[in-house]
This record gives structure tokens, sequence and C-alpha cells, in this order.
């Protein structure tokens, strides 16, 4: 169902693939979005501070990896400025590290690309009601938190063994399987095994998935048990 400008907000899209940045603009323009589009990080933080107030209600869709800076850096250059947004990051190269750090940094959501679209809309309202959850205060938007969301979370987690929580642990903050494998003293093949077990008891589709439930410390829309 197509959505007015009114209601859907405004979206500001950091990418430096021209073919995506057209798609992903057309897209969300045919759901009412106003979109604003920028080959560079550069660019759009010269535009954000020259307008604060008039990008004030924008949402900011950053790729991660970009030639001049980072999306993580645009973040942060952003937030010397002053101009707190909801961001949505997007890779091509599925770095968890990348994306531990991102919702920490207060992301709200962190897509992989190629992703579907209805993630993307969901990613993008999400966002937009953490921006109108935090005004009229300056602080950093955050995710709405849902008791029952936190609740079921509590739930899958209690459901592993205590190696597989070890496993999550270090999974979730970066390390590769060898890497985990060493620390714990196992084989990479037996983290393989702990990793299968771990996305279906937490029921996580991606790895990414899992690492945002995680940040949150609660399940994600759409996914109940």
């Amino acid at each position: 169902m197509s959505l007015t400008p009114e209601t859907a907000g405004r979206v500001c899209l950091v990418d430096d693939d021209e073919e995506f940045r057209q798609s992903a603009a057309w897209w969300l323009e045919s759901l009412g979005y106003e979109v604003r589009t920028f080959a560079g990080p550069n660019a759009c933080l010269d535009e954000l501070a020259a307008e604060p107030e008039a990008a004030d209600s924008a949402c900011l869709l950053l790729d991660v990896r970009m030639p001049e800076m980072s999306g993580l850096q645009l973040l942060d250059a952003l937030r010397d400025r002053g101009l707190d947004r909801p961001v949505i990051f997007m890779t091509g190269h599925g770095d968890v590290p990348l994306a531990v750090q991102a919702m920490r940094k207060g992301a709200v959501s962190f897509l992989e690309k190629p992703f579907q679209e209805a993630a993307l809309e969901e990613a993008l309202a999400s966002a937009l009601e953490a921006r109108e959850a935090a005004a009229p205060a300056a602080s950093t938007p955050q995710p709405v938190r849902n008791a029952a969301a936190m609740a079921e979370y509590g739930r899958r987690l209690s459901s592993l063994t205590p190696r597989e929580r070890e496993v999550m642990e270090l999974v979730v903050g970066g390390d590769v399987n060898k890497v985990v494998a060493y620390k714990l003293g196992i084989s990479p093949k037996t983290v393989e095994l702990h990793r299968s077990r771990i996305m279906a008891k937490m029921q996580a589709a991606t790895l990414t998935q899992l690492v945002r439930m995680s940040i949150h410390g609660e399940v994600e829309a759409g996914r109940p048990s």
C-alpha cells in the first residue's frame, strides 16, 4: 500500500553506487518518502550542516564502505556537529564487527545487501518511530523497547547451553570461527556446530540479525516465536 509524503517521511540516502542509489530512491519515492540522494558522505554532511532545520526530520540510509569516508565516520562527523538523526546502515560485505559498531553507535538497523524491500521498509518505519519517540530530546534516538519482544529474547537466550552462550558472545563481538575456537580451546568444526544450533534456537535468519537482537536485547518485529 502506497503511503503519502506526510505519513512516510524524509530519507537521506548516501551510497556511492549510482545504480543502487537510483533504484532505491525510485522505490522509496513510490512509497511516498521524500528522498534526497548523495553520491558521497561529504556532500551529505555539507547539506545537513547548512540546513539543519530542514533535515531535522530525516532518516539517514548510509552505505558502510565509501571512498571519502565510511558510513560510521560520517555518523561521527554528524554527531560532532550536533546533528543527531536516526540511522540505518547498509553493507554488501556482511561485516559483523562493523554491524556491532553501528548498533552500539545508535543505529536503528543494519541491513546486508541485497536486502528485501520489506526489510528496508520495516527498518525505515522503526527509524522514524524512534525519531518521534526521542523528540524533543536531543539525545541519540534509540529503538522503542517492547516488553513482549524482550521477554521472548530472554526465553530464546535461556534455551542456549553455557557453551553456546560463550560462542554467541564471541561471534556477535566479531570473532571469526578460528578465533572463537582458539579462545575457547575447541575445534573450528565444533564452533560451526554451536553456531548452527545458536542460530536455530535464537531464530535468527542471518548473523547480522543475531547481532541486532543481541545489541537490543529483544527479538525483532515480525519474527515472533
